[in-house]
């Protein structure tokens, strides 16, 4: 009986090392051009969370006027660091209802407080918490109806809303903010820009240098 042989036997040509070092190389090359582009998508796609995060706060400043005699809420403890979050007035206590969110008491009642990357109008997604009691990475002008003034400011009394800063980017354990060179000055967590949000309801981005 004649046995039928196969003659596809041969050897397949292999990659040498050389080829190898090449193809390891071009991927080398392709992925430090892309991993700067990604990081650099998604970065712009955290400062677009917290554009929007801003400007739902920027409506909830003008509804709280119209439905409190024009009163804007108070800014917190100004240059000290968020310790006292039972005043119903106070900014992270009385916007947060217009958009449907619990205020920020209640939040740390229900031992759901607001904390670094979570998905909350809280929060601005880039901010990393530097410690402290609460964490608050937008913060209130410190300057704008501050608790030292007898009564609240009305919205009618800033003469150019639009010109005004209202809340910006902070580092976590205040509730106001100010430029300066204090651990309450505002910060720059979006690739040296920083997020404001003014009391005519427009958000823009700046460099911090600006300040």
């Amino acid at each position: 009986m004649k046995q039928v042989c196969s003659n596809n036997n041969s050897p397949g040509r292999a990659f040498t090392l050389v080829e190898l070092l090449v193809v390891i190389a071009i991927i080398s090359v392709l992925a430090a051009m892309l991993l700067p582009a990604l990081a650099k998508a998604k970065e712009k796609s955290r400062t677009a969370q917290c554009i929007g995060n801003l400007r739902q706060w920027g409506l909830a400043f003008r509804m709280y006027a119209d439905d409190n005699d024009d009163f804007l809420p108070r800014r917190g403890q100004g240059v000290q660091a968020l310790f006292q979050i039972d005043r119903p007035t106070d900014w992270f206590n009385a916007l947060p209802p217009y958009f449907g969110c619990s205020s920020f008491q209640q939040l740390v009642l229900s031992s759901n407080k607001p904390a670094a990357h979570g998905q909350s109008v809280f929060v601005c997604p880039t901010a990393k918490d530097a410690g402290g009691t609460y964490f608050l990475p937008y913060a209130m002008n410190m300057n704008l109806s501050p608790w030292n003034l007898p009564v609240a400011t009305k919205f009618s009394e800033v003469l150019q809303p639009s010109f005004v800063v209202a809340l910006g980017d902070a580092p976590g354990p205040y509730s106001a903010t100010f430029p300066s060179t204090r651990a309450y000055s505002v910060v720059a967590p979006h690739s040296s820009r920083v997020n404001l949000l003014f009391l005519g309801g427009q958000v823009e981005d700046d460099l911090l240098a600006r300040f």
